[in-house]
């Protein structure tokens, strides 16, 4: 995983640029942890990664245009297939007492969350996600869509989010 140029200015909102790929998920949790601790919210990890796996696959299935190639094995294009479309990033914006986790995507349809079949081998992940945050939501954006979840942190003040340059930059981009 390689790093990218620190674009925003605020400690409280961090992003990362995910790769087309399986390893996308474990990224979006690595990312999660490292932003989550740094804001002294560490407790929050569980529910936050749960929520990040989900979305950041749900993007990887719906939106990057993968294609099952045998039973439940997706074939992850390198790139998107529209050149101008947005790539999958993931942004945690920390708001006290608030914890925000978004993924964007290239895809302008709206999830959907499906009538929970608990036999299904998938299909429950919107289920998860409204378990495991306050709220979730989505918003279209320009060629897109950011589909995001709101965590309560309460004990958000009890430490100082860590400096910009301990941080490494508020954007990661993986390799």
């Amino acid at each position: 995983m390689s790093t990218g140029t620190a674009l925003a200015v605020d400690p409280h909102v961090v992003t990362c640029t995910l790769a087309p790929r399986y390893e996308a998920v474990r990224t979006a949790r690595d990312f999660a942890r490292t932003a989550l601790q740094r804001w002294g919210l560490g407790e929050l990890f569980d529910d936050v990664a749960l929520v990040a796996s989900e979305l950041v696959t749900n993007a990887l299935r719906h939106a990057i245009g993968a294609c099952p190639t045998a039973a439940d094995d997706y074939d992850f294009p390198v790139q998107p297939a529209v050149e101008s479309r947005l790539p999958i990033r993931i942004s945690l914006v920390h708001r006290a007492p608030q914890v925000v986790c978004a993924v964007s995507d290239p895809s302008s349809i709206g999830p959907v969350a499906r009538e929970a079949d608990f036999v299904a081998e998938s299909g429950r992940g919107l289920h998860l996600v409204d378990s495991f945050s306050r709220s979730w939501g989505w918003h279209p954006l320009g060629g897109g869509k950011i589909v995001w979840a709101l965590f309560e942190a309460e004990e958000a003040q009890r430490t100082a989010p860590a400096p910009v340059a301990e941080f490494g930059g508020r954007h990661r981009r993986s390799a």
